[in-house]
């Protein structure tokens, strides 16, 4: 009886100690080095998409303040060719996991440069279609998911806000025409428009803030 009542007692003392360890979180992921970002862009990116993020060419979207989620998710189908690009596809392919997410850590924390609107006919057909959508053609409003000011939401919906018309009219084409395919709900919106339209609202997107 004394050993069975001894066996209890152990037996109950040790029970909170396997509770304990069964209860502990898990491992935090490790959180996005800024400096290996930093150096890491400056290597592979900058000479594209400029030295902070800003890039001075139309043909190449400006990256800062951009969702690093999204930037991320932007890399890796570069990298796995979900998202056709021959340069992007080539310059993914080195890229390691902690790569991708330290370049879209650094470069999403620096101040996006304000764009402009060109067309002020085009932007008045570009702001009715980006805030109210058309709606006989079943076409959203893009504010709906990218937000009046063009910040978008993190990890679901990309900043707008300033890029570059030509580039944003690149995309809108590329989704329409089947080019651009890692994103459904962008292809399916982007049907819908014409040549016109889509310039429209790219160019509106350029003058967000």
């Amino acid at each position: 009886m004394k050993l069975f009542a001894s066996l209890l007692i152990a037996a109950a003392l040790a029970a909170p100690v396997f509770s304990a360890h069964a209860s502990e979180p898990a491992a935090k992921a490790a959180k996005p080095d800024l400096v290996k970002g930093e150096a890491t862009y400056t290597a592979v990116c900058a000479a594209c998409h400029g030295a902070d993020g800003n890039s001075g060419s139309p043909a190449n979207p400006k990256l800062a303040q951009q969702h690093p989620e999204y930037l991320v998710k932007q890399l890796q189908e570069f990298k796995s060719g979900k998202r056709a690009n021959a340069i992007m596809s080539g310059m993914s392919a080195a890229l390691s996991e902690d790569d991708m997410k330290n370049i879209a850590a650094w470069v999403g924390s620096k101040t996006a440069k304000a764009g402009f609107a060109k067309d002020k006919e085009l932007v008045a057909l570009g702001e009715r279609i980006y805030r109210g959508g058309i709606a006989d053609r079943q076409i959203p409003a893009c504010a709906g998911c990218h937000t009046p000011n063009g910040a978008g939401i993190p990890s679901q919906y990309p900043r707008l806000s300033g890029q570059h018309a030509e580039y944003s009219a690149a995309q809108l084409t590329g989704f329409r025409d089947g080019v651009r395919k890692n994103n459904l709900q962008m292809t399916q919106v982007a049907a819908k428009l014409n040549d016109r339209e889509i310039k429209a609202v790219a160019d509106y997107v350029a003058g967000l803030r």
